[in-house]
Formats: C-alpha cells, structure tokens, sequence
C-alpha cells in the first residue's frame, strides 16, 4: 500500500489578478469580537472524477490557483492583512495585496487507501492543511491560506484556514462558491460580494464576555454520527402528529437532531436534575438587517449572526419527549429577533454578551453547516463528497450538523460534546429511536 504521508511541493502567495483598490477597511464590532481572531480550519475531500483524468487539463492545483487569483479581483481584502491594535485585537483589513498562501502538495496514496478522510483522520490534519511560512512575521494577521493535496487515484483535498474576523460560514461558503465559478470557467462571479460593515450594529457600551477558559475544563471526546433519513422522518412525524393542525406543525431536521443530541448528551452526562444546561446556536441575522445592508444582504460576507441561548433545567430536558424538546428550542428561536432588536439598541441587560462563548459543561454549542453552501462548491470535478468542520478546542462542548457522505439522505453530526468515558452512553442514546 503506498505511503500515507503529504509532500509539499510549492508555497507561493496569490494575488488578485488585476489590479484593486488599496487602504484600510474597517471591521465592524462583531468582526472585532475577540473570540474571531482565529482561523477557521476544513477540509474539502473531493471524489476523482475518471472522464477528468489525461485530458490535458491543469488539474485541480492549477485550476484552483488560478481561479482564486480571478476571485480575489472581486475579494480583494482577502488578500490583505488585518490591522492589530496594540492590545492585539483587529481593527480593520489593510487591502495591500500581500496575497493569499497557497500551498501544492501530493500524496503518493489514493483517497481510497486513507478511507476518504472519514475520523479517524488517517492522515494528519495538520498535512492536510496550510502551514503558516516562516517569513509571516505574525500569524494573527493572516486572513487566508489554501492548500490542494493530490492523491494518486485522481482525487483531491482542499485545505483552508480561514481568519473568522473576515467572513462568517455563509459568507466564507460565498467565497470558496465564487472561486468554483471562476474554475469552471465562468466569466465573472454571479454574486458581486459587499463589504459595508458600517450595516452591523456597533451597540453603545455592549458587554464582551471573558474568553473560554482551558484551565479546569473538561476534556471531550470526538465522535461522528451518521444519521439517515428515515431516522429524520421518525422524529419527524412524532412531532408533526403531536401538532397536526396546531400552531408549530413542522419542524426541520436541525432542529430533530439538535434536540436529539441535546437530550442523549444531558442524560449521557449525569446533570443534576435541577441543574440549569444551555443550548447556543448561531442564527444568520442578515434577514433582519435586510433594510441597512447594502444590496438587501446579497453578497455582504462579513460576521452577521446572532447567538441564541436556550436554556432549561437538565431534568425536563432529560426526561422530555424530543417532540417537546424541540418545542424549546423553537421557542428559542422565536425570540431571536426581539432579542437580537434588544441588543442592536443597546437594550440587554448589564453585563449580558449573548455572542460569549463559554467552557462550562453545562453548555452545548451547536452549528448548522449544511446550508452554509459548502457542500456546493464545485471546482469543475463535482461537489465535495464531505467537507470536515476541524475544532482546536477540546474544552468547549460542541455539535455540528454536516451534509451526509457522498450526498446521500440524512445527516452527519460530528461532536465533541461529553468525556470520554460518556461517549458509550451519549452514543446508545443517540441510537435510540423510542
């Protein structure tokens, strides 16, 4: 079996391929908040496609190098460099085309011999990803870097770190969508990205919460669940039947398995039954800033969410029905609005950061990557047959919900949510369909 180890060929940077305007582009306040100084991490697992093969073509390297160069023309700031203040914190995007890293590397195995990158990683994630050069005097600065490994069988992986202060998850999937474009040959992007930051509320005097804190903290235990469709329809129907003709009578697949996971991980991880556990989930706000937005919100890729918190008592989470576990969280996010209205005017209540995100193990934050439009990049070889959300964090409790394999019906929920010797039982609950 060949060698499962990565070979970097080439680092070099990406510039946009014509010229684009140079300056300062200010970040908005939730673009500053402290906990986007990072690089958003995924890998991209694209299947061979055979009619693809010895036809002459760039191959997959190339072609995406090329298109990103075409992008960057319409992204320009991404080709910059974000401007620290001297406490660290970003301020603003420096448009200096200092260019994007990309790096080429190859694998001498076929994506077949690694298991298509399915957890556990075969391979490490750190070859698999762009590693920062030698001559970035400082790392905090970077807005992004790719990597494209290919593998002996024809296919390939993309790599991506990508600065969170820049771009949240629609709008990072707007860009990687925009480069797929360009690769199959079109013309010109058919989204023309927005900057206008100034549409983000910047709250008078709003709480920023103290950052996760590692010290103390549980360690959590990776796990990947496949979940099919008919799974879905399952709870599905409980719901639908326990509200026909009543106000609530559907409910999404989200909002089943965040349910499910919620109540298997509250049981899994023996919480007191009064002991109050939370449920945060981002929700995209650009519906509701769709008047101050330039163009309505289409194509504004910068941070545009607001964090709903659910909270309850870890007894009537554990002993609910998911039907009535999904109720509160719809209840949730109902509120959403309202309270994102609240904190825009500068209305919270002293001391509350809704966007804090916290180590305690009482709280599970959870993410919906299956409309954020990463599952559709095509590069010209298909979409990807699964995209890899990776966590750094091991201390903070999390699911997040991927579209399945290859496509297929149903769902993936990668979590890190429970410690290790729970993982048995939050998995058993997962499985059970009573």
């Amino acid at each position: 079996m060949a060698e499962k180890s990565v070979e970097r060929l080439a680092q070099r940077l990406v510039v946009p391929a014509e010229p684009t305007p140079a300056g300062p582009l200010w970040l908005s306040w939730l673009d500053r908040y402290p906990t986007q100084m990072a690089l958003i991490e995924s890998l991209h697992v694209f299947k061979p496609v055979p009619d693809r093969a010895n036809v002459g073509d760039a191959g997959p390297a190339r072609t995406i190098e090329r298109a990103l160069a075409r992008a960057l023309v319409h992204y320009y700031p991404l080709a910059g460099r974000l401007v620290l203040s001297d406490a660290g914190a970003q301020q603003a995007v420096d448009c200096s085309n200092a260019g994007v890293w990309f790096t080429e590397a190859a694998a001498a195995c076929s994506l077949e011999d690694v298991d298509y990158l399915e957890s556990p990683l075969m391979i490490p994630k750190d070859e698999l990803l762009p590693p920062t050069p030698a001559q970035e005097d400082d790392e905090r600065r970077l807005v992004l870097l790719v990597q494209v490994t290919s593998f002996a069988c024809g296919g390939f992986v993309v790599g991506f770190r990508f600065s969170h202060a820049v771009a949240d998850g629609p709008g990072a999937a707007q860009f990687m969508g925009a480069v797929g474009e360009l690769a199959r040959g079109a013309e010109t992007v058919s989204v023309e990205p927005q900057w206008g930051r100034e549409a983000i509320p910047d709250p008078a005097g709003a709480a920023v919460g103290s950052l996760p804190e590692p010290a103390g903290a549980k360690r959590l235990e990776y796990l990947a669940i496949d979940i099919s469709a008919d799974y879905i329809g399952h709870f599905k129907s409980q719901y639908n039947a326990a509200h026909a003709g009543g106000a609530g009578g559907w409910c999404s697949a989200f909002e089943v398995l965040i349910a499910k996971a919620w109540q298997s991980r509250t049981r899994a991880a023996g919480f007191e039954p009064d002991s109050p556990v939370h449920l945060c989930f981002a929700m995209n706000a650009r519906p509701l800033l769709h008047g101050s937005l330039p163009r309505g919100g289409a194509g504004f890729y910068g941070n545009c969410y607001y964090i709903m918190r659910v909270s309850a008592p870890a007894g009537k989470v554990a002993g609910s029905s998911v039907t009535e576990v999904v109720r509160l969280i719809k209840d949730g996010k109902r509120r959403m609005p309202a309270e994102f209205a609240r904190w825009a005017a500068g209305d919270m209540d002293a001391g509350v950061d809704p966007y804090q995100i916290t180590s305690d193990y009482r709280t599970l934050l959870v993410s919906d990557w299956t409309r954020l439009g990463f599952a559709e990049v095509d590069y010209g070889w298909g979409p990807p047959a699964h995209v890899v959300p990776l966590t750094n964090l091991d201390y903070i409790a999390t699911c997040i919900l991927v579209k399945p394999w290859a496509h297929k019906p149903g769902a993936r929920l990668i979590t890190q949510c429970v410690t290790a010797d729970r993982v048995a039982a939050f998995h058993e609950g997962m499985l059970d369909m009573s």
